[in-house]
């Protein structure tokens, strides 16, 4: 078991990060339009700028494994406010999908709160002085 959690901690944290990392990214490439619909869904668009850093910054830190919890927290907040705000119409299904996915990628992240970066992370480097 223990070959198989030295390799699946930052495997993990490299797949739930990616989702953050590439819509952060993303959104820097089509910010006017990703602007316009948070204005739509009531949410102010001044906020992108931080929701970008968050998402790309955060899942940087998930990767690497730096502060992961606080990230892992932060990031966990972030998909249960937008599958609130920008997923709940549940007679929609693909919105409805979303809504879950968000929540299930919370319940990952909480994951991470609890047991820490694991493996291969620099949260877990050890200091010499």
């Amino acid at each position: 078991m223990h070959n198989l959690q030295i390799f699946s901690a930052p495997v993990g944290r490299f797949f739930l990060a990616m989702i953050f990392i590439m819509s952060g990214l993303n959104k820097i490439g089509t910010y006017a339009n990703t602007q316009g619909y948070m204005e739509a869904m009531g949410v102010p668009a001044a906020l992108l700028p931080l929701v970008i850093l968050l998402e790309v910054v955060g899942g940087v830190a998930l990767v690497i494994g730096y502060k992961a919890r606080f990230a892992a927290l932060g990031l966990a907040v972030f998909c249960v406010l937008s599958a609130a705000l920008f997923h709940a119409d549940f007679s929609d299904q693909m919105q409805m999908i979303n809504f879950m996915k968000n929540i299930a990628i919370a319940g990952g992240l909480l994951m991470i709160c609890t047991s820490g970066a694991g493996f291969y992370a620099l949260d877990n480097r050890h200091k010499t002085s």
